[in-house]
């Protein structure tokens, strides 16, 4: 059964019927794909499974036949930001839209609270097993590579080494590297300190950051001694493939990350949902029906992990996990919406503001569209 989320649907008692498979809400229809004379609608981002619903059909929207197109967020970032614009939503990174809305009035999508990727942190910083460096307040003074200085995962990182440990950004000598060891060239994606003639950024002249070796990743960057330390969110080569040389900084991460979010109840934001501006202009309901839409997914992930009758994924003890992690973090850990997120998303205007990310500090609501809000 495709499921079909009318405008005015209540996703908190549709979704919740959804995951408990009672739901047969309004005009829902077989999911055989067959002709419906809907207007079509093109969706972009990873295949998470908090998403899946909406990829295959499960969970549709009203008046649309949905195209879903997996893409990853390098080129979807790509997409969004350049002339193409090719999908009226798609998944964008968090901290490189919001440089391009202050520092560009990027305005060609507006942001709806859908966070659909979420990541602690903790386990992407690296060390050379001979820099000497064994804690946090280690890193002051040493050389750091980046794949992208303001990545949003890099930006959450450089921001709680400084919130929790004091390491100021200014304190590091960074380096960003020409190249990605999973994506090639780091340039394009909105992430880059080197796109284009002058830097996208407000950092100071006198800053610490300087671009690397041309061709040279993270994980070659680190080997050859090129830098004592790396912050980013790709596992580096030489951890995959056991190199004694590197090694994770902090010893217990999950003990860290779990730390940190009883400290302060964040649960770091990657990327976000954006909608084209056009596709809004010709739809003013659409901003919220695609809140709804992704809102009901993620309740079917919720219920595949819950699933012990046979498992719906490939982790024996995953229905544990989930019972562990929301002790922890509450039933509706992955949370969507503005007041649900206030203290992230303060934290991610904070952290660009202080990092010299972009040319002033910005409210984050004015991003979101005012019906989601």
């Amino acid at each position: 059964m495709t499921i079909r989320l009318s405008r005015r649907s209540l996703i908190r008692s549709a979704a919740g019927a959804l995951a408990a498979g009672i739901w047969s809400g309004p005009a829902a229809r077989a999911a055989d794909n067959s002709p419906t004379g809907d207007e079509t609608i093109s969706f972009a981002g990873y295949d998470y499974d908090r998403i899946r619903g909406i990829a295959d059909g499960r969970v549709s929207l009203a008046g649309y036949d949905v195209s879903f197109e997996v893409q990853d967020i390098y080129t979807a970032n790509q997409l969004a930001f350049g002339p193409e614009r090719r999908y009226e939503v798609t998944e964008i990174g968090l901290i490189p839209y919001v440089t391009k809305y202050v520092n560009e009035d990027f305005r060609a999508y507006t942001l709806v609270p859908v966070f659909i990727s979420r990541v602690f942190r903790h386990r992407n910083l690296y060390v050379h097993v001979d820099a000497g460096i064994e804690k946090p307040e280690d890193l002051r003074g040493t050389r750091v590579g980046v794949p992208g200085y303001g990545s949003s995962s890099n930006t959450w990182i450089r921001g709680f080494l400084q919130d929790e440990y004091g390491v100021k950004p200014n304190e590091i000598q960074w380096i960003e590297t020409t190249a990605s060891s999973d994506q090639g060239a780091v340039s394009g994606g909105g992430f880059s300190a080197f796109d284009g003639d002058e830097s996208p950024y407000f950092l100071p002249s006198d800053f610490p950051l300087i671009q690397g070796p041309p061709g040279v990743d993270e994980s070659e960057l680190l080997l050859s001694g090129g830098c004592d330390a790396l912050i980013t969110p790709i596992t580096p080569k030489a951890i995959q493939e056991g190199d004694p040389a590197i090694r994770e900084l902090f010893p217990d991460v999950r003990a860290a990350e779990r730390a940190y979010f009883r400290k302060t109840g964040m649960f770091p934001i990657m990327h976000a949902v954006a909608i084209r501006a056009d596709a809004i202009e010709a739809d003013p309901e659409l901003p919220r029906a695609v809140v709804e839409m992704y809102e009901a997914a993620k309740q079917i992930a919720y219920a595949n992990l819950a699933t012990t009758t046979s498992l719906k994924v490939p982790l024996p003890w995953a229905a544990q996990e989930l019972e562990d992690t929301r002790a922890l973090m509450g039933e509706d850990y992955w949370r969507n919406g503005i007041d649900a997120n206030r203290k992230e998303l303060e934290a991610v205007m904070r952290y660009t503001s202080e990092q010299g990310l972009v040319r002033e500090h910005r409210r984050f609501e004015e991003m979101f569209h005012p019906s989601t809000v």
